[in-house]
C-alpha cells in the first residue's frame, strides 16, 4: 500500500521534472540561436576602419619630404649666376634653403645654363644632355637674350612652350614640379642705363610667360620688380653692373621657397 501511495505521489513529480527539463532545453536552444543572430548582426554593422567618423581609427602618417631630392635648373646667365660665386646663384641658394628647412640629407642639383643663351640655345643644350626623368623640382628662367639679341618675338612664342614641356618631362612628367621665373629687368642697372624700351620689351615677354603659365596651371614666380630697384638699391646689382647680385638672388629665393617646399612635400603648420 505504501509502495502504491509512493508511486502515486512520485509519478506526477517525475512527469513535471521531465517537462521542465524539456522546457529548459528549448529555452537554452532559443537563447543560443538569439545570441548567434545578435553577434552576426553586430559584426555586419561594425564601422569601416577607414571611415572618418570612427574615432578609434588610426590616422595615416602625413607624408613629408623625401630624404634626398633632385633639382633641375634651366636658363641663362641669371641661372648660372654670372658675376657671383657659384654658391651665390639662386639655384644654389634655393637648394641650401630646402635642405636646411626641410631637413633633407642630400640635394642633387643639375644646372643647365650659360651666359648669352636664347631659347634656341637652351633647347639645343637640353637635347645634348642625357638627363634622367626623375627630378623632384625644376626651375625655368629664360628669354632675356631673345630680347637683347633682337630675336623675333614669334620665336619665343614658339620655343618657350617647348622648353616648358621639356622641363616637365624631366620632372617626372608632372607640371606640378615646375617653377617658372619671370625675366629680370636689366634696364635698372648701370649697363641698362634706365632705358625704358628695355622694360617695355621685357614686360611683353613676361606677360606671355605669365599668361602661358596661368593657362596651363604652372607655377609662376614674378621677381622682375626686385631687379627694378637696382638704382635705389645698388646692392641688388652684381659687380659687373649688369646682373643680379647675391642679395638679389636671395630675394628671388624668398619668393620661390614657399612653392618649392610644397612641391617637395614639406608643409608648414
Amino acid at each position: 500500500m505504501e509502495a502504491l501511495f509512493c508511486c502515486i505521489l512520485c509519478s506526477p513529480t517525475k512527469v513535471v521534472s521531465l517537462k521542465e527539463k524539456m522546457k529548459l532545453k528549448i529555452r537554452s536552444f532559443c537563447v543560443a540561436i538569439t545570441y548567434f543572430v545578435l553577434v552576426s548582426c553586430a559584426s555586419d554593422q561594425q564601422p569601416d576602419a577607414s571611415s572618418p567618423d570612427d574615432d578609434n581609427s588610426i590616422p595615416e602618417e602625413a607624408s613629408g619630404p623625401p630624404s634626398d631630392i633632385k633639382i633641375l635648373s634651366l636658363g641663362d646667365s641669371y641661372t648660372i649666376g654670372q658675376s657671383v660665386c657659384e654658391t651665390c646663384r639662386f639655384p644654389e641658394q634655393l637648394k641650401d634653403s630646402l635642405q636646411r628647412i626641410a631637413s633633407i640629407k642630400e640635394v642633387d642639383l643639375k644646372v643647365i645654363a650659360t651666359t648669352g643663351w636664347t631659347t634656341t640655345s637652351l633647347l639645343n643644350a637640353i637635347n645634348n644632355e642625357n638627363l634622367d626623368e626623375d627630378y623632384d623640382l625644376s626651375t625655368l628662367l629664360i628669354g632675356v637674350n631673345n630680347q637683347f639679341q633682337h630675336k623675333p618675338f614669334t620665336l619665343f612664342e614658339e620655343e618657350f612652350p617647348k622648353l616648358v614641356s621639356e622641363a616637365i618631362k624631366y620632372s617626372k612628367g608632372k607640371k606640378e614640379n615646375l617653377i617658372v621665373v619671370s625675366i629680370p629687368d636689366y634696364a635698372f642697372t648701370p649697363f641698362g642705363g634706365g632705358e625704358s624700351s628695355i622694360s617695355t620689351d621685357l614686360d611683353k615677354y613676361n606677360a606671355f610667360i605669365e599668361n602661358y603659365c596661368l593657362q596651363y596651371s604652372i607655377t609662376y614666380i614674378y621677381i622682375t620688380d626686385i631687379t627694378r630697384k637696382g638704382f635705389e638699391n645698388p646692392d641688388l646689382v652684381a659687380s659687373d653692373g649688369l646682373h643680379p647680385s647675391t642679395l638679389a638672388y636671395s630675394e628671388f629665393v624668398s619668393r620661390m621657397l614657399p612653392e618649392a617646399l610644397k612641391k617637395i612635400g614639406y608643409v608648414t603648420d
